[in-house]
């Protein structure tokens, strides 16, 4: 849930900030592809040592998750939740492209809120409102910070 939320939330607002500051299409999907693989990775590593430390202290062997794969299982969440505002990007054109990016992005933290709601059997709506709140804030950072630095 972490890495398919933060994996849609970060990249999305890469996304359109790069595509704020410059229009090149292929500057903005390197740039997308770095940045996301990147952070998945690094998610990758801070689960890994996370659960590692949890592993560490307990001390009543209670903790037994296989730790390669909640690793691996945060790198692939997040690069789906990266897909999203990338793949819009690819196929088509800039504006549209990134009213596309925007758009997937915040449906799909909308279904992911939702569903985390229904799972957790607490106000499905509202944490679907809450996940699309927090991707329209990184959305609004990246847009300000790719105004501020326009190349």
């Amino acid at each position: 849930m972490f890495g398919l939320q933060d994996g849609i939330v970060s990249t999305t607002g890469v996304v359109i900030g790069i595509s704020t500051g410059i229009s090149n299409k292929e500057i903005i999907v390197l740039a997308a592809l770095v940045a996301v693989t990147v952070e998945a990775s690094s998610m990758a590593a801070g689960q890994y040592s996370s659960e590692k430390a949890v592993h560490q202290m307990d001390k009543n062997g209670k903790h037994t998750d296989n730790l390669y794969i909640g690793a691996l299982i945060m790198f692939v969440a997040y690069l789906m939740g990266g897909a999203l505002p990338i793949v819009p990007t690819v196929i088509f054109d800039q504006p549209f492209a990134k009213i596309m990016a925007i758009a997937s992005a915040f449906l799909g933290l909308f279904i992911v809120g939702y569903i985390k709601g229904r799972l957790v059997e607490h106000k499905p709506l509202r944490s679907a409102i809450e996940l699309f709140i927090i991707g329209s804030i990184a959305t609004i950072v990246g847009i300000i910070v790719g105004y501020l630095l326009k190349v």
